[in-house]
């Protein structure tokens, strides 16, 4: 999942969150001072960790419950952490139309991290963002790193497809599309809700949009102990950990070093794959995640040199 408050140029690579990421969340410094990289590479695991955790759920209770209680007890965490109060009706507006994006982009991946391995997944939907940080773009470079994340793709969806696995790489190619949104969108909800608390607004709406189709699907699951237990640390690993970790992150560290460790995803991905859900991927699917995560790289430090970033003191969240 699959992020606003990285911004278009900053990090035009994810997840997240759905994952995501809705990265709006800001907080009260407390003063202690941790190398900022780490906290990016601790967001990024826990992310890839709440998504294999909710390979688990999605195998035992189904996508649509496992997003509902994703989105559904991140909204009442981030409630509680910062509830939400504004008058401006345009900003309930963008924060709802964000929520509906949520809804759509965590729908569309954890379908198809239910049909694919999370890997390929997420490699998948990097198209999302990279379009957008290319986007309009005249330099020649950036046409080089599309051609060369369009090839990775390229070559992933090959050996997905041959596999029977057409479904899965279509909701992820939907993922990114969904992505790509999540990021415009996302920027205007930083601006109408410059504390963060938007974002439980949003995560509010798109738990009620996928309420119904969770009962439908899989309601009795909602009171399986197990599957909400997951469900907690599913929204806990996605949502409130890296949201607070890369925004204190992003006060620090430059911005491409920063796109560059959160590029490295699909090897996040492919590792938590691998070790805790029996993943193996072949080969030239190993190659073609590399091709993408230099793409994504690469222009996240393309884009950091035309878009720098002030040094401001690092602090961890609460």
């Amino acid at each position: 999942m699959p992020a606003p408050a990285r911004g278009v140029d900053a990090v035009p690579a994810p997840d997240r969150a759905r994952d995501a990421g809705d990265r709006a969340l800001t907080s009260r410094p407390t003063g202690v001072s941790v190398p900022a990289p780490f906290l990016v590479v601790l967001s990024t695991l826990s992310v890839q960790s709440g998504a294999g955790l909710a390979v688990r759920v999605i195998d035992r209770a189904g996508p649509l419950v496992t997003v509902w209680l994703r989105l559904a007890f991140g909204a009442v965490m981030l409630a509680v952490v910062r509830p939400a109060w504004r008058s401006d009706v345009r900003a309930w507006r963008t924060a709802i139309l964000f929520g509906v994006i949520l809804a759509g982009l965590n729908g569309t991946f954890y379908v198809a991290i239910g049909r694919i391995p999370l890997a390929a997944a997420v490699t998948f939907e990097f198209w999302g963002p990279l379009a957008v940080a290319v986007a309009g773009s005249r330099r020649r470079l950036d046409l080089v790193w599309v051609a060369l994340a369009a090839g990775g793709i390229l070559t992933l969806a090959g050996s997905r497809v041959a596999t029977h696995d057409v479904l899965g790489v279509g909701f992820a190619l939907a993922a990114g599309a969904f992505w790509a949104l999540y990021i415009l969108v996302g920027t205007r909800l930083t601006r109408a809700w410059p504390d963060g608390r938007g974002l439980g607004v949003a995560m509010l709406t798109g738990g009620v949009l996928t309420a119904i189709p969770a009962i439908v699907t899989g309601g009795h699951w909602l009171l399986d102990p197990w599957v909400l237990g997951a469900g907690v640390l599913v929204a806990l690993f996605n949502s409130v950990i890296p949201y607070t970790l890369e925004l204190a992150a992003m006060r620090r560290v430059p911005p491409g070093v920063f796109g560059v460790l959160t590029s490295l995803d699909p090897a996040w991905a492919a590792l938590i794959g691998l070790v805790f859900l029996g993943q193996a991927l072949t080969v030239p699917e190993f190659v073609a995640i590399g091709m993408v995560i230099v793409a994504s790289a690469g222009t996240s430090l393309a884009h950091a040199r035309l878009h720098p970033m002030p040094d401001d003191p690092l602090v961890v969240a609460d």
